[in-house]
């Protein structure tokens, strides 16, 4: 059953309907709903998709739709400190997003390349740090030194944690934090955890033997070394695990995208093209997190226990 942001429910999962045309913008959260509910800030994270398809349905290119597309992850950023949300997440580009057309991927990357480069003033005036993670040993050298600046000259910023995917597979990860288990003398939930945030942040080692494993013609000076991509088994912090997570464009499934950090997120879907995603949009997905009853396996009698001990 199909329901709107405004039918609350406590299921796990929630499928929202497109607003109408001209809807008016949902009115803010009140004070104590901000700060309510949890007492930590929000990981919230976004699979940003329909871009692609807004285009093609009004007859225009498809990297029309992926520009279109940036304005709403600057929507998105803006409004999400005062929403109560301190982590955003943004699915940019999967590892296997390498598989679509040369012309579109090289496309996205100048987009990205072009984001990144222009809104790092913005970002250190509103107090806004930024992270990139995923493959960069794949990616073009103007876009890995972008990413490099922006990540260097946020990062005092302490409002939000903006974190964006970019050559991201959650199964690769988790496969890669897997092994370097192996080395480790502690397979806790926690040490994988950290493990996986350092393979979020691997760089391909310098003169190492390159293969080429990628859509022909893209980044073929930057493919990954021989034997897979490398990893960094420095310290990291771990990554929060999310609190929620909502997908754009009408899709069903989470597209190895945190499989890890999921395990408890709640779920909410829209048939919303991301390009039409607004601060409204984002308001009502907090508001029906802040409806759920999270109980983490527990029953609510021990839930509220915790919650009194905290």
């Amino acid at each position: 059953m199909i329901k709107s942001f405004e039918q609350h429910s406590a299921d796990a999962t929630l499928v929202l309907s497109p607003a109408p045309a001209g809807r008016p913008q949902a009115p803010p959260l009140h004070q104590n709903e901000e700060r309510s509910e949890t007492h930590h800030k929000i990981h919230a994270a976004i699979i940003m998709d329909g871009s692609g398809r807004w285009a093609e349905e009004q007859g225009l290119a498809r990297s029309t739709g992926h520009r279109a597309g940036v304005a709403a992850v600057r929507r998105a950023v803006q409004a999400a400190p005062g929403l109560g949300i301190g982590t955003l997440t943004l699915h940019a580009f999967s590892s296997d997003n390498w598989q679509r057309p040369a012309r579109e991927v090289r496309e996205l990357m100048l987009i990205f390349e072009q984001f990144l480069r222009s809104s790092v003033a913005e970002w250190v005036g509103t107090g806004v740090r930024v992270s990139v993670f995923g493959r960069r040993d794949r990616l073009e050298p103007s876009l890995a030194a972008a990413i490099d600046a922006a990540e260097a000259a946020t990062r005092g910023g302490l409002r939000l944690h903006l974190r964006l995917a970019i050559d991201y597979s959650a199964r690769t990860a988790i496969l890669c934090a897997a092994r370097a288990l192996a080395h480790s003398g502690a397979a806790t939930p926690a040490e994988f955890a950290r493990l996986l945030a350092a393979r979020d942040h691997h760089r391909a080692p310098a003169g190492s033997a390159q293969v080429r494993n990628v859509a022909p013609g893209l980044a073929t000076g930057h493919a990954s070394p021989a034997g897979g991509p490398p990893f960094d088994s420095g310290s990291y912090a771990p990554v929060p695990e999310l609190d929620l997570l909502i997908r754009t464009g009408g899709e069903q499934r989470l597209s190895d995208f945190m499989l890890w950090e999921c395990a408890y997120a709640e779920l909410v879907f829209t048939d919303r093209r991301w390009p039409d995603f607004d601060a409204a949009d984002l308001a009502a997905a907090i508001r029906e997190f802040h409806s759920r009853h999270r109980r983490f396996g527990r029953v609510q009698e021990s839930v509220h226990a915790a919650e009194c001990h905290r």
